[in-house]
């Protein structure tokens, strides 16, 4: 029976060339002279911490990071910015969470999805952090890809391990 897994992953290595980048940029700006504004990956957290002298020229530093996230095809669905807070020497600091794997509530909105909008035979199961979806032919897997990437769920999705 032919079948696919849905999972949710962000390429942390595609991220740490953005975070090179936008401080590469950083760094250049005229604009961001001064402002001590940094980005940095802190991989056993999987967050990005931005900082800057003010909430301004954090939101600066914030869109020259996302410019640089989807340059490198990183979907900006997979992060999720903290709260706002004040950092030493009068700066500010924000923390944005890459989310990787597919949250059980997530998942029970997928495969909710799935049986109300697939074909007849279609059937879908969580496992773990990913979901395997079946089906008696290889159209109907189709459609279901088709389906999962019209609808907005709200974190990136990607397929793998299609099988015949």
């Amino acid at each position: 029976m032919p079948s696919f897994d849905v999972v949710s992953e962000v390429d942390l290595q595609e991220v740490k060339n953005a975070i090179d980048q936008a401080n590469r940029e950083l760094a250049n700006r005229f604009d961001f002279k001064g402002t001590d504004s940094t980005v940095e990956l802190k991989e056993r957290d999987n967050a990005i911490e931005l900082e800057s002298a003010s909430e301004e020229r954090l939101k600066a530093v914030t869109q020259v990071l996302e410019e640089k996230l989807v340059k490198r095809q990183v979907s900006l669905k997979g992060l999720e910015y903290g709260n706002v807070e004040e950092a030493t020497q009068g700066t500010v600091r924000q923390v944005a969470t890459i989310k990787v794997g597919i949250s059980s509530d997530k998942a029970r909105e997928i495969n909710k999805l799935i049986k109300e909008k697939a074909d007849k035979g279609t059937s879908s199961q969580t496992q773990g952090d990913s979901i395997r979806v079946t089906a008696k032919k290889r159209d109907s897997l189709q459609g279901v890809i088709a389906m999962l990437k019209d609808e907005d769920v709200g974190i990136p999705l990607q397929f793998q391990n299609f099988r015949d």
